[in-house]
């Protein structure tokens, strides 16, 4: 974080609390309280359900029995009463500007959950009771695990897909070919499953912040296959991890490279009129200023545009406007220019910072303190693991035009000579939210609505970013809700809608398909895997070279 940043923050809200004697009663009040129930905790062994103080909300870090027992469940409380106390001490200051008030309690709280009990090995039983069961061997592993990591990080060593998990084993397994290969992408046709399908085919976007193979995980959660088994032809980008020879590829090289050369290629292949294009992420907001460029130019190519956990406006991007502001950019830009690209590692942390309980707190109390390994490491958390790079200028690009300036929604955001605009894509859209996203929240994903001109079908389901979109049929405990919204129809704020659209249990992907094959036409015989020649013949197996790259 920039720390301009942070010291603006800081005199915004210590001036305007110097000067707010309320607040400040308000404060002592809840300290006093705090100690009061503190106090008779600590003289009664244990929790008062009937105290008049407010009990902390409940909290995974000391949900096991032995966080119970005294004096670890006073430590707990004492912790929660210390973290909610300064999320009140620096939000609600009466004058203080909303972007620093969010600042300083995200600071506040990572700054408070730094001290939790359970962070320490002497204050936290389930290390205690591990240690004792083990004779120590715990915090031996722990040792070997730390030492590991330090050599990862000062060597500079890639911290690459955990061992039991191998890209083309078993993960990214969907058969199909490599049939075009550009400076910045290797497109994927994957090998139909059904005798017929149908003619329009479906090209995926994923983000380029990751590996593709987001969508094409194991074989029983891959959204490739349920495609597939559905009877659609489908295509999926898979992006070149850049290095410091591609600092000077921009938003508009990712647009020409990454979507326009692929829909050529799809739609040449197949000999199809039209394609259902669909974004997830990143690469949801890239296909919105293709389709917008590509509906301004008149090309009708577009048989419907899906966006998944896509935003196109920036105003509500949730947490990670933390990051963003003119001197956060003009560091970040300064970080690349050295190297001419975003490192992984760089944008990893980021990401950590925003949920610093569960993946900074939480891994190292289980690898250093609980002396465990990645055994029980699984396929999403390994396509985590496998982050990429992204070039200067792109990124750059994208932080500037997008995140702090909001060009595209707007009106602001140029393509070739002119501006390009939202409303005038007239493909049907089908855009999901999920309810627990940090990354793309539901509700900057739900202003779509305000800006496109067109038939939209919006879905939101349960989950977080990633593993609210990789929900196949027959995960447990999936629910989501889907209303269809015309062109014609007024608009309903995110409350009316979430009201009065009933929850479906399950998986949205049927319905995703149903979707797409009503807007698509009667089924055909499958097309050929590739030319026979030329451009686009099959040059390899997928998953091909690219997604190899560290």
């Amino acid at each position: 974080m920039s720390p301009s940043v942070l010291g603006e923050a800081w005199m915004d809200w210590a001036l305007h609390l110097a000067i707010s004697p309320g607040k400040q009663l308000h404060l002592m009040e809840t300290a006093l309280r705090n100690a009061q129930a503190l106090c008779h905790q600590s003289l009664s062994g244990a929790t008062d359900e009937d105290d008049n103080t407010d009990a902390p909300a409940p909290d995974k870090r000391f949900a096991s029995e032995e966080w119970q027992q005294y004096p670890f469940n006073l430590w707990a409380t004492a912790h929660q009463m210390n973290w909610q106390w300064w999320q009140d001490a620096v939000t609600d200051v009466h004058g203080v500007a909303k972007s620093h008030e969010d600042l300083m309690a995200f600071v506040a709280g990572l700054t408070v959950d730094m001290t939790a009990p359970s962070n320490f090995a002497l204050t936290n039983p389930d290390v205690i009771s591990a240690t004792l069961d083990e004779k120590g061997q715990n915090l031996v592993h722990g040792l070997e695990n730390l030492a590991l990591d330090l050599d990862q990080k000062i060597h500079g060593h890639h911290v690459s897909v955990p061992e039991k998990f191998e890209v083309g084993r078993n993960l990214a397994t969907t058969p199909g070919k490599i049939i075009f290969r550009n400076d910045l992408i290797e497109l994927i046709q994957y090998t139909p499953v059904t005798k017929t399908v149908h003619p329009e085919p479906v090209l995926i976007v994923p983000a380029w912040i990751m590996k593709y193979y987001i969508l094409d995980l194991s074989p029983e959660n891959s959204f490739v296959r349920f495609l597939l088994a559905q009877g659609f032809t489908v295509f999926m980008v898979s992006w070149k991890n850049p290095d410091a020879s591609d600092r000077d590829l921009g938003m508009e090289e990712y647009r020409k490279l990454g979507i326009m050369d692929a829909i050529d290629a799809a739609l040449t292949i197949t000999a199809a009129p039209k394609l259902h294009a669909v974004g997830y992420c990143l690469g949801g907001t890239l296909l919105s200023i293709a389709a917008a460029a590509m509906a301004r130019d008149e090309d009708m190519r577009l048989a419907s545009v899906s966006l998944l956990a896509a935003q196109v406006d920036f105003t509500e991007a949730g947490p990670l406007r933390l990051f963003i502001s003119e001197s956060e950019v003009t560091m970040i830009e300064d970080m690349m220019s050295e190297t001419g690209y975003l490192s992984s590692d760089q944008m990893a942390g980021a990401f950590a910072l925003l949920r610093a309980r569960d993946l900074i707190y939480a891994p190292a109390i289980r690898n250093y303190l609980l002396g465990k390994s990645g055994s029980n490491t699984f396929d999403l958390m390994a396509w985590n693991a496998d982050a990429t790079r992204m070039p200067y200028r792109m990124h750059s690009q994208y932080l500037r035009k997008l995140f702090l300036n909001n060009d595209l929604t707007e009106g602001r955001y140029r393509v070739g000579e002119k501006a390009v605009s939202v409303s005038d894509i007239r493909a049907p859209i089908f855009a999901v939210g999920t309810e627990q996203d940090h990354v793309a929240p539901w509700r900057s994903v739900y202003k779509l609505h305000l800006f496109a001109d067109t038939d939209m079908t919006f879905v939101l389901t349960s989950g977080g970013h990633n593993a609210g979109i990789v929900s196949e049929p027959g995960h447990r405990n999936r629910h989501f809700r889907i209303g269809d919204t015309p062109s014609d129809a007024p608009f309903r704020d995110p409350a009316e809608w979430l009201a009065t659209t009933t929850i479906s249990e399950g998986s949205w992907w049927p319905a995703f398909a149903k979707w797409l094959a009503r807007h698509s036409s009667t089924q055909v015989a499958p097309p050929s895997t590739g030319a026979r020649s030329g451009q686009y013949k099959a040059l390899c197996d997928a998953p091909g070279s690219y997604v190899m790259q560290l």
